[in-house]
């Protein structure tokens, strides 16, 4: 690989279409304000960059992006990528990671509004997220040791496996389907309304009225705090472990706890066959 190093560009598409090339400690950013610096790449390595121009990497194709700095004015920085590796970079820009396609993310720290949009074979691991509606309507996503904070998140998505993790977010997992949590804590409220096919393994759950409207539920080894007028019309298969502050009309499966403070069955729409058994009484 030829070697493109101490270089400063801020002209449009500065390194158009460049291959088989590492791209090291580079500056993109200037008065000319020129965008898609390396867009259409191929082949490439970018390592200890400092970008702060507008949509920089789209398009490109086998890329490794390390050590590198992504500020807020790269807007939009990753759209329409495959097969890229992103290693202990910061990014600050919004819209990053849209439309790829088989990208792992790891050691990095992200705040990015609208993340990792309609996107596939996404992995995310030891790394913080900050972003309103991330992963929307993507899908084949493997996310370990992630701390997210946020809204909106994972709306719209299919097959996402979850571990070791913190999601601190609002409305989360809506209209998702076949989604795996495991072994994480999970805060947010009206999680996953409208899921089919969400499982929570070994996960503790918090916030108001969640997991209503579900089809497919499963709860396994789970806590729950503050947790009021939940599962709401969900089919559903539930072991918790301590109490559920309230239950409200249930569709049908079964809920298996320590104690309920109050189970509701009042004004429903449809019928309730929902199995409840509380332990020790």
């Amino acid at each position: 690989m030829r070697l493109v190093e101490n270089k400063t560009y801020d002209e449009e598409r500065a390194l158009y279409n460049l291959k088989d090339c590492e791209v090291k400690k580079c500056l993109f950013a200037g008065v000319r304000d020129g965008e898609s610096a390396l867009k259409e790449a191929r082949n490439i390595k970018v390592i200890d960059c400092n970008f702060s121009l507008r949509y920089p990497m789209w398009h490109v194709k086998k890329f490794e992006l390390i050590n590198s700095n992504l500020d807020e004015l790269t807007r939009a920085p990753l759209w329409y990528d495959n097969d890229g590796v992103i290693d202990n970079v910061t990014i600050s820009s919004v819209k990053a990671i849209r439309e790829c396609n088989n990208i792992l993310v790891k050691n990095s720290h992200i705040d990015s509004k609208e993340f990792g949009w309609k996107s596939k074979q996404i992995k995310i691991t030891d790394s913080v997220i900050n972003s309103e509606y991330i992963f929307l309507d993507s899908s084949d996503i493997t996310i370990n040791n992630l701390e997210f904070s946020g809204k909106y998140s994972f709306q719209y998505v299919e097959n996402l496996v979850i571990d070791n993790s913190s999601l601190d977010t609002k409305d989360a997992f809506w209209h998702s389907k076949n989604v795996t949590v495991k072994n994480s804590l999970v805060k947010g409220e009206y999680l996953g309304w409208f899921s089919d096919g969400l499982t929570l393994i070994n996960c503790k759950i918090i916030g108001t009225q969640p997991l209503c409207y579900c089809k497919n539920l499963k709860l396994i080894n789970c806590t729950m705090e503050d947790t009021d007028l939940a599962f709401e019309y969900s089919e559903l298969a539930a072991d918790i472990i301590g109490n559920i502050l309230s239950i409200k009309n249930p569709k049908s499966g079964h809920i298996k706890a320590d104690s309920i403070g109050a189970i509701i069955k009042e004004d429903s729409i449809m019928e309730d066959t929902c199995d409840i058994v509380i332990r020790n009484t």
